[in-house]
């Protein structure tokens, strides 16, 4: 774990699991598309579709941080803590 890092566990982390399971199983029928030489129309679509699922397991996560860990942060800066704030200048370039 790097310095910024904390275990913690937030609600919607087993959705986040659940949903990245999800696409982790398309991507792998998708590598079969592709050396079954299916359609790229078809390849595409779901290329498209792990794509998004991957893109709202982000979203879903930074929200979350950002919803739980902030008030965390707010806090710590109360007490002159610089990390919190940095961490959560960190997580925002992923938005």
């Amino acid at each position: 774990m790097s310095k910024t890092d904390h275990p913690h566990t937030h609600q919607t982390h087993a959705a986040i699991i659940k949903r990245l399971k999800r696409a982790e199983g398309h991507l792998r029928s998708i590598v079969a598309m592709i050396e079954n030489e299916r359609a790229c129309v078809d390849i595409a679509q779901q290329l498209h579709a792990v794509e998004k699922a991957v893109c709202q397991a982000k979203r879903t996560l930074i929200q979350d941080h950002i919803d739980h860990c902030l008030e965390d942060s707010v806090g710590a800066l109360g007490r002159g803590e610089r990390v919190p704030l940095d961490e959560f200048k960190q997580i925002t370039k992923y938005l």
